[in-house]
Parts: C-alpha cells; sequence; structure tokens
C-alpha cells in the first residue's frame, strides 16, 4: 500500500465546524485518501450547524460508506489504513465504543482500530461531562483511543472561528502523524 489512508468519522455532536475544516486539511494531503462515515445523527446536527455549506463535507472523502454498511472495507482488521478519528464524537458513540458494543459502521471501525492497534482519535464534544462521560473517556483511553476534547487553544491568538478550528485540526493531525502547516507551533513566528 503506498497512499496512505485515513478514516474520518463525524457522529451526531455539535462541533461540526471542526469535521469540516479537518476534512477539508486532510484531503489538502498529497498521497492521502480520507473514507468517510457519517452517522445519521451527525447529519442533522450538520444540517443544523452548517446549513449552507454542510454538503460540503463528502466533497472532502475520496470514498463515503454508509454507516449501516458493517461490510465496508473499515470493519475488517485487514483493510489496512493509517488512523481514524471521530469528530465530533458524541457521548453515545464514546460510550459505544468504550463499552465495546457498537451498533454500525462508525462503532465497529473504531473497535478495529483498538483491537489493530490502529491510532484512533476520539474528539469529545460534551459540556459538562457527567461521571459516566468521564469513566467512559478513561476506559476508551485504557483501551489505545486517544482522547481530544473539543477545546480550543488561545494561545496562537486566533482572530476568527476559522483561526481557531483551523488550529485544532492541525493538532488532531499531529497525533495521527501527519504534517501541516496549519498553526505556528510554540516557539515558531510564523503559520502558513
Amino acid at each position: 500500500m503506498t497512499e496512505k489512508r485515513i478514516v474520518l468519522g463525524v457522529s451526531g455532536a455539535s462541533g461540526m465546524e471542526y469535521a469540516l475544516a479537518l476534512a477539508r486539511h486532510l484531503a489538502a494531503v498529497p498521497g492521502l485518501s480520507v473514507h468517510g462515515i457519517i452517522s445519521a445523527g451527525a447529519r442533522q446536527v450538520l444540517e443544523h450547524e452548517c446549513v449552507r455549506y454542510g454538503a460540503e463535507l463528502e466533497t472532502y472523502f475520496q470514498y463515503v460508506y454508509a454507516v449501516d454498511n458493517v461490510a465496508a472495507p473499515p470493519a475488517s482488521g485487514s483493510w489496512h489504513h493509517d488512523g481514524m478519528v471521530i469528530c465530533p464524537c458524541s457521548m453515545a458513540s464514546l460510550a459505544a465504543i468504550a463499552q465495546g458494543v457498537g451498533t454500525h459502521l462508525l462503532h465497529r471501525a473504531a473497535d478495529v482500530c483498538l483491537k489493530e492497534r490502529r491510532p484512533l482519535v476520539l474528539v469529545v464534544r460534551e459540556t459538562p461531562l457527567s461521571a459516566v462521560h468521564l469513566r467512559n473517556m478513561l476506559r476508551a483511553h485504557q483501551a489505545g483511543a486517544i482522547i481530544m476534547p473539543a477545546c480550543p487553544g488561545f494561545y496562537h491568538q486566533p482572530r476568527t472561528l476559522d483561526d481557531i478550528v483551523r488550529h485544532f485540526a492541525g493538532r488532531v493531525m499531529e497525533q495521527l502523524g501527519l504534517p501541516h502547516t496549519l498553526y505556528a507551533r510554540w516557539g515558531e513566528t510564523e503559520s502558513a
């Protein structure tokens, strides 16, 4: 396999701006193919949060798999890829992944990442967090997932929403070992 593959799952939590920015920047990485899984709940939230440009999300994917297709390639450990991100990750998806009781392709693909020891980044988006949420995050972390709450940084002096989501997309890409120039790292002076 010469090209790198990343699976981007989108679940039904608020934070679709993060998903759009991440998809856009992943699609711009040379030699990277982005495989998308969008839950039914995500489609509803996307329609609500990104009324004018929500349909743009799928244009960044080379492949889009139906969430109810548990026979799709990401459901198998023998299908090789370089990692998965669920952005945003709802508390329901977090719970299903942490407990190993997935009901559709998004959950199954995450479960495959854990069992195959591939990178799995969960961009959880909820506030405040209950004890149940925190236990599920700990459980998913102990199973091998990277928990990345959708908390923006401000040390890079963002001026726009795009600055905030672009910075966060860069942080996620770093967890996957992908190059980017989306923001100036601490100690650097300029970003692209």
